[in-house]
């Protein structure tokens, strides 16, 4: 049995939303879930329900601006800039570190949630405090580039970032259609029909999510030295939201420092593989095992595999 619990987590006097869900016995392994972007923890229940259900403590928190963290309209995707959105996560993480390093901590982004863990473990001033403690990153179809389909014109870019200068908490819209994020039509009713799944980002935050994207495709913003231990990449090759191209390029061009690393290739599936259909048992199984054959590195007995 998974047991769920809500809570509160509080970064520099913000309190945001955060759930966990533990299995019965003691945790093999913490693992610590960043979202991405419109899109709120609770989203994601069977994922964590698998997980936990292999012995995978799972916590997960609602950022600045999305899900339930939001206080109002005028919080919908008030994210701050991209120095507040990374100090939040790398404190959340923080928060759940062992202080023996009893159980190995792992860290999953999906879509720009994968951005931001991955801008995170790449950034030199977190490796101490942060990255070196942290066993393994694990990214879902992470935005290193916008899918051909959604791509912006660069005019609309460069308006955007102006204005932003002027007008950082300036809201905009930016549609997301359910059918383009999962080819199951049960989860695009209810994509369709969540509330909190808002739709709005803020032009600051908006530019930096776009900054950040330029970086990691660029190669400027890329893992160093010997901070990250362990990494995997899962993405979908149909994936309308986020490319699955420029995944696979900055995985096979820019993360020669990692030693330990997969890339995994979802033929066919769309942007969500945590919730692209039956199919997603997969999905959790594949993360499960990377997880736990490195908990046995770790010295600790890992779930037989039959």
């Amino acid at each position: 049995m998974v047991v769920e619990k809500e809570d509160n987590f509080e970064v520099e006097g913000k309190r945001l939303y955060s759930k966990s869900w533990l299995p019965d016995d003691p945790p093999k392994a913490k693992l610590l879930f960043i979202h991405g972007f419109s899109d709120h923890v609770n989203r994601y229940n069977r994922m964590m329900t698998s997980l936990a259900n292999r012995g995978i403590a799972v916590y997960g928190f609602d950022q600045r601006g999305w899900g339930r963290s939001v206080a109002g309209t005028h919080e919908h995707g008030l994210t701050g800039p991209t120095p507040r959105v990374i100090a939040d996560i790398a404190a959340f993480i923080k928060s759940h570190l062992p202080a023996d390093d009893s159980v190995p901590v792992f860290v999953l982004g999906h879509s720009m949630g994968g951005q931001q863990v991955l801008t995170l473990a790449s950034t030199v001033e977190y490796h101490n405090e942060v990255v070196r403690h942290v066993r393994g990153w694990l990214l879902e179809s992470p935005l290193i580039d916008v899918s051909p389909e959604t791509k912006p014109s660069v005019i609309k870019v460069v308006a955007g970032r102006l204005l932003g200068r002027v007008l950082p908490r300036r809201q905009m819209f930016i549609e997301l259609k359910a059918h383009e994020l999962s080819r199951d039509p049960a989860i695009q009713k209810d994509l369709e029909e969540d509330k909190l799944m808002h739709n709005t980002g803020t032009l600051e935050g908006l530019a930096g999510m776009m900054d950040r994207m330029e970086m990691l495709a660029s190669g400027a913003v890329k893992p160093t030295g010997d901070a990250v231990r362990s990494l995997w990449v899962g993405h979908g090759t149909e994936d309308k939201v986020t490319c699955y191209k420029a995944s696979k390029k900055f995985f096979d061009t820019c993360t020669d420092a990692v030693k330990d690393k997969e890339f995994k290739t979802y033929e066919g599936w769309y942007h969500q593989l945590h919730a692209d259909g039956e199919c997603s048992d997969e999905f959790y199984k594949d993360m499960a095992d990377w997880i736990l054959a490195r908990c046995e590195t770790e010295g600790r007995p890992a779930e037989s595999k039959l």
